[in-house]
């Protein structure tokens, strides 16, 4: 555990936070801050083409179930608990500057997806990786470095999506009804059993309910928070940007401060938040049937907001406006979380946070659960190795209900950031591809947009074919794209 902790905090926790405001600033220039000027294009990107099977929308609830619930109600907390007030205002820079490489992930998850026999899409970083990699010249380590990331985010799924998911729900489970961890690890097991098994479209049906339920009933119990506390919300911002330049005490210079705990958990529980830049939510956006890439990216960028600027910043302030009043066990994050809605709302805030928490983690199970399935189908496409990897994950469930959170945390760490660490290198060489790629789309919208992408013209159509085949109309699209 001490090794996992120093490699975490040493290698990681410079280097993540380096990379990701690195390669976010180099997107950010080179698409020329196009966000801005494209709001509404943004929100616009939520309606579907009818008819689909697989809409925007659903593939969007999907992704955002892997990133709403511990990141959100856990994960900031520990943050907070860890590094600081400071913190919070590290999730806010890392979450700016990894929108941009949401949305370009996911443009490049649309562009290199597959389809199956009966035309559903699907795909992920893994594929992409290896594309962009076959057509640089370097066929073999585009193989090996997808295979290391379908490895990596199988493991992930097994420490992020299942055990932590379980953990705080069965933490959640016990303190609202005195419920056994046991019991409550073997009915979430049960139930994502009996959602998984019939494949992403399950999950993406069950997600798609429960997501923007939960969401109004979070926002709607913070709101009512942070309007009881409304005077002590100037101080609660003051002590975030104080905490956020005060690394501690006796670390200094520009290494202190990369390592400082403010930097390392605000960014790394940010990234676990909103998974921006490692390379997971192409896997949810794949599914869907929209055919420009670039409007499915901008749902990309709809979920960072919503899930870190949004959720997570009110969880962060309820939780600093009743800092003197929070009651919570060492180490157990999810007490702190629920015992700053009581302090203000009173037990039933807790039983329906508590309730939040268990549907998030649910939602969360299913859409990692999908992730580990389509890293397994990358590795192999044989049948039973999804099957095993179905059994495996629903047993982690069951042991995450009773693990200890902490040694998950690091694992879960380690897995993210090294997933970061591929997938960001990736991202850099397919740069031009994704600059192309907004060129087409905006272009007959935004006259004044014109990124240094637009000489090169039409954009050639990846190894794999991002669209439908029967919808294609580019003569540089194959006829008939195979998985």
């Amino acid at each position: 555990m001490q090794i996992l902790e120093w490699f975490n905090q040493y290698f990681f926790g410079v280097l993540v936070p380096v990379i990701l405001l690195a390669v976010g600033a180099f997107y950010w220039t080179k698409l020329r801050f196009f966000l801005p000027r494209r709001i509404g294009a943004m929100f616009r990107a939520l309606r579907s083409e009818k008819g689909q099977r697989a809409s925007s929308f659903r593939a969007l609830m999907l992704a955002l179930a892997g990133t709403l619930g511990v990141g959100n109600i856990v994960g900031v907390s520990a943050a907070i608990a860890l590094g600081g007030f400071g913190s919070v205002f590290w999730l806010w820079v890392s979450a700016t500057f990894a929108m941009i490489l949401k949305y370009a992930e996911v443009v490049l998850g649309m562009r290199h997806r597959r389809f199956d026999a009966d035309g559903r899409p699907y795909g992920g970083a893994p594929y992409y990786i290896r594309d962009i990699f076959k057509a640089g010249g370097f066929p073999r380590l585009g193989i090996l470095l997808g295979g290391v990331f379908a490895l990596l985010c199988a493991l992930n799924a097994v420490a992020m999506g299942g055990m932590i998911q379980a953990n705080a729900v069965a933490e959640a489970v016990e303190g609202m009804a005195g419920i056994s961890p046991i019991i409550v690890g073997g009915a979430l097991s049960v139930f994502g059993f009996f959602v998984m098994r019939k494949g992403s479209e399950g999950a993406a049906r069950v997600t798609e309910v429960l997501v923007p339920l939960m969401t109004v009933v979070y926002v709607v119990l913070s709101l009512a928070v942070l309007v009881l506390r409304a005077e002590a919300i100037p101080s609660a911002f003051a002590e975030i940007f104080k905490g956020a330049f005060t690394p501690e005490a006796g670390v200094g210079g520009v290494g202190g401060f990369l390592l400082s705990r403010g930097v390392r958990f605000g960014t790394m529980r940010g990234l676990i938040s909103n998974e921006a830049g490692c390379g997971t939510a192409p896997t949810a956006h794949a599914t869907s049937e929209e055919r420009s890439a670039a409007k499915q990216g901008m749902l990309g960028i709809v979920e960072v907001f919503v899930d870190t600027h949004i959720l997570c910043t009110m969880t962060a302030l309820v939780v600093i406006v009743s800092w003197g009043e929070i009651v919570a066990r060492e180490g157990n994050f999810l007490s702190m979380t629920l015992s700053a809605y009581s302090a203000v709302l009173g037990k039933p805030a807790e039983i329906f946070m508590g309730i939040a928490v268990a549907l998030f983690g649910f939602a969360t199970i299913l859409c990692w659960g999908h992730y580990g399935k389509e890293s397994i189908r990358y590795l192999s496409s044989k049948r039973w190795a999804e099957k095993s990897f179905l059994v495996c994950y629903l047993a982690a469930v069951m042991i995450g209900a009773c693990a200890a959170a902490e040694l998950v945390w690091g694992l879960a760490d380690f897995a993210i950031g090294a997933m970061t660490l591929v997938n960001a290198l990736v991202l850099i060489l397919a740069s031009k591809e994704v600059g192309k790629e907004t060129d087409e789309w905006l272009a007959p919208h935004d006259k004044s947009f014109r990124p240094p992408f637009s000489k090169g013209g039409t954009s050639p159509a990846p190894c794999g074919a991002g669209r439908p085949p029967q919808r294609a109309k580019s003569p540089m699209l194959p006829k008939r794209p195979k998985g």
